[in-house]
């Protein structure tokens, strides 16, 4: 239990001192904090137990396993995602080559430019000790104004099944809404915060790592494992350009442990070069636009079984596509 305690109290992602209280919404800092207390793996049964048990009650990121909804009269409405499969005869793409082709791309004078706001679409598993795991698949925008307040839009849909109910958990027992039933919909004031992430990403790796570093609040150099995080929270908080895209490419380029594979078709449809990178009881794969260095997906499957919550070797853990 002391173990646990102080496993709690190092990863609160709310502390009394906070600006967010009760069942309040997280602010970005503790957002980071609570999604790196359930991607890193501590070491003994207890804590492992605990990490699982946040993510139920969180209802945040964590595995996506098959959830069949059936009744009188009801078919199967909600399947999980299956791992992307990489195509057999695809040749896989060194990290540099693609950060090369990316660089000639940002010169293009008609090259997108940064913008910040993000359009992601992710599925991700709500656990508990009791229920099964269920896929909980949704679409965020969120969008900023020139005076520096922003919007935030989340609803329940899933493009793989347009017009289709999708399945939520709010708290209670999953049930299903119509597709684009709106989850929320927030507008906040304004905010001019120069600290990572809402500042603007350099164009230098060496920098970007640096600021990477910071935003995922990381006290030591970013591991592999880190430095995927920190892309995610990154691209969730900003669209980047060609530039922005092309300097990403470069600092992944350097990352060890993280290999090309080969081709992969999206969720969304889209075809990508994807690298791979073997963690502990997961892997992750990184999806990348094979000409231009843009990042579109982002994987996570588990390659160890955890029997007492249902996760099985080879489950979806999580799953984001960003859209521009």
């Amino acid at each position: 239990m002391a173990d646990e305690l102080e496993l709690l109290r190092s990863a609160n992602p709310v502390p009394v001192d906070g600006p967010h209280y009760g069942d309040g919404p997280l602010d970005h800092g503790a957002e980071r904090r609570l999604d790196r207390l359930l991607h890193e793996r501590p070491s003994g049964r207890h804590r492992t137990r605990l990490v699982w048990s946040l993510a139920a009650t969180a209802v945040v990121a964590a595995t996506a396993l098959t959830l069949l909804l059936s009744g009188p009269g009801t078919t199967p409405a909600v399947a999980a995602p299956r791992p992307l499969v990489v195509q057999a005869d695809s040749t896989p793409v060194p990290l540099r080559a693609l950060a090369d082709r990316a660089r000639r791309e940002a010169t293009a004078e008609d090259a997108p430019k940064l913008r910040k706001g993000t359009h992601v679409q992710s599925w991700s598993m709500g656990m508990s000790d009791d229920k099964p795991p269920v896929t909980l698949p949704e679409e965020r925008v969120v969008r900023w104004k020139a005076d520096g307040s922003h919007t935030e839009l989340v609803v329940a849909t899933d493009p793989r099944h347009p017009g289709r109910p999708v399945l939520r958990d709010d708290g209670g027992d999953p049930h299903l809404v119509e597709d684009g039933h709106v989850i929320s919909r927030q507008s906040y004031p304004p905010s001019w915060s120069d600290a990572p992430p809402e500042s603007s990403p350099p164009n230098d790796p060496a920098r970007l790592r640096a600021y990477l570093q910071e935003a995922t609040d990381t006290h030591t150099r970013l591991t592999t494992s880190e430095l995927l995080y920190g892309v995610q929270v990154l691209l969730d908080h900003w669209t980047l350009g060609a530039r922005e895209s092309a300097t990403l490419a470069r600092l992944l380029a350097g990352t060890e442990r993280l290999r090309p594979v080969g081709q992969v078709t999206d969720r969304l449809g889209r075809r990508g070069q994807a690298y791979e990178y073997d963690g502990a009881g997961y892997r992750r794969m990184l999806i990348m636009q094979p000409s231009t260095g843009v990042v579109l997906g982002l994987e996570t499957v588990v390659t160890k079984a955890e029997p007492e919550y249902g996760v099985k070797a080879g489950d979806v853990m999580d799953y984001s596509a960003w859209m521009r």
